[in-house]
């Protein structure tokens, strides 16, 4: 369920909550071939369906920055900020890729507002704590404190 919020206070009230998890998102190799292409990241284990068999995932897996990028649409599920009259992806302060996203796995964003801060009169800051959770895997893909600003 998406969480909505209006204006700076209501993105205040937001620190320390926990916003849920999005829907599962399969990850296919059309995507992972699409994301090779855009990035010129043609690593045989991401998209040599053949020789990645043999390899040490057992087939091919997805770019870890590919996974990242996916943190967009899926946090997009988990809160709509209203009353703003714009919102930035401002950076990351930590990413790690503890485990691997085969292709044809599902996989899901869980994420916490670890704080909001003022950083001037017309912009508030969020720092969001993700983990990209793979459907069937104790440990996550991609775990990564985001910022966010928003703007009057």
């Amino acid at each position: 369920m998406t969480v909505t919020v209006s204006g700076f206070e209501e993105i205040r009230a937001l620190e320390g909550r926990d916003l849920g998890r999005s829907g599962w998102l399969e990850v296919a190799q059309d995507r992972v071939n699409t994301f090779a292409d855009a990035t010129g990241d043609h690593q045989w284990i991401h998209v040599d369906e053949d020789r990645a068999k043999g390899g040490p995932f057992g087939g091919t897996i997805a770019h870890g920055y590919l996974t990242l990028s996916l943190i967009i649409p899926l946090f997009n599920e988990l809160l709509d900020v209203q009353g703003v009259a714009m919102g930035v992806n401002y950076g990351l302060e930590k990413v790690r890729f503890p485990s691997p996203v085969r292709v044809g796995s599902k996989i899901r964003l869980a994420g916490t507002v670890a704080s909001v801060s003022e950083v001037a009169d017309d912009c508030v800051q969020m720092l969001l704590d993700f983990a990209v959770e793979i459907d069937g895997s104790a440990k996550p893909a991609c775990v990564a404190r985001a910022i966010y600003r928003y703007y009057t």
